[in-house]
This record gives structure tokens, sequence and C-alpha cells, in this order.
């Protein structure tokens, strides 16, 4: 299934959300992606899947995409081919057992890479999956800048980076409706990713 998937012939955007699962946000973020038919990519840490399965599973169940984003957040360039390899496969594992399914996109931590982050991902089977519009809401920046930030870059094809966890999202999700409303009133289509 996940390998078979391309992009649709009308205006779509991909929505990622990283550094989950968290109990609070991605369950509130689920509720919203679900009310509007939407579905995006989750970019989870193997340490929160381990901690709070139910939500991957959610996820997977509800119709979006659950891949790898590392065990622990580490910087990949800066880690020994073992720690990548274990950074990697252990959060696959975790994600295997809730969604039947191994990830094939690896999203590496702060969108560090390098030709070796590259390799070492092809080697492990993964393509790597990066951003076109970084929302910096991490940096909690107030929820009109996220949308706007959204709203402005969109392009048919765009990859919109916002968190689902590693601190406060709550202006995320308070962001969400409005990016929702608004793109598909654009008439753009919420796609997930899937690598081959």
């Amino acid at each position: 299934m996940a390998s078979e998937w391309a992009p649709p012939p009308a205006p779509y955007v991909i929505l990622t959300f990283d550094d989950g699962p968290h109990p609070k946000y991605t369950a509130q973020i689920l509720s919203i992606l679900r009310s509007y038919g939407a579905k995006a990519t989750f970019f989870q840490i193997g340490q929160n899947v381990a901690r709070y399965p139910y939500l991957t599973r959610r996820a997977h169940l509800y119709g979006n995409s659950v891949q790898n984003h590392t065990w622990s957040h580490p910087n990949l360039r800066n880690v020994s081919w073992s720690t990548f390899r274990s950074q990697v496969l252990n959060t696959d594992s975790r994600i295997r057992a809730q969604t039947g399914y191994t990830p094939r996109c690896l999203r590496p931590p702060y969108g560090a890479v390098n030709s070796l982050v590259y390799r070492r991902a092809a080697g492990l089977g993964k393509t790597v999956r990066l951003w076109t519009i970084d929302t910096g809401d991490w940096s909690r920046p107030g929820t009109s800048v996220i949308v706007r930030r959204v709203l402005n870059g969109a392009r048919s094809g765009s990859v919109i980076l916002m968190h689902d966890g590693g601190g406060d999202r709550s202006q995320t999700v308070a962001a969400l409706p409005t990016i929702l409303k608004t793109l598909t009133a654009r008439g753009y289509l919420f796609y997930p990713t899937w690598c081959r």
C-alpha cells in the first residue's frame, strides 16, 4: 500500500507534524484533521511512540501516514553508523507494531542532512523527506504568523512543516482550522506522503 501512493492531479499540499506523538496535541490535531476530511504525515519519535502507542495507531487508522523521525531526535550528521542504525530501526519497530508497515520515509531531526546522512538512510531503505514551508511553529511566533506563513507560501505540492510534540503546540492546534478552511476554499486537497 505505502509504495503505491502517487500525487493526485488536483492541487494538493502535504501537512507534516514532527516530534509526536503527544497525548494532548496529537489527539487534538487528529480530531481537527478528521473533521475536515484531511490527511497528514506524522514524523514520529520512537521513544514517544513507545509512550503513546495508541496515538500512533489512531493516526494510522484515520488514514494518515506515520513515518520515522528517529528514536530520540539526535543530529544524524554527528552520530556513528551504529547509533544512526539503532535510532532508525528501533523507531521502525515501534511504528510497525502499531501500523503494520515499516516506514519508508525518514525526516532527520532539525533537517540536518549531508551526503553521509543520505547514504546511510538509503542503506536502510529510507527516503529522506524534508519540507518546503517551515512555519516556525516550534518558536511559538503566534497563531496568525503560523497561518500567514502557510497561506502565503502554499503551492501545489508544498510540504508544510509543523509540530505536534516537543513543547507547547497550542498555537499550531489553533492555526490548523484556518489553514484547512482557507486552503480547501482555494481548491487544495490534503494528502499524506509515502516513500518508495
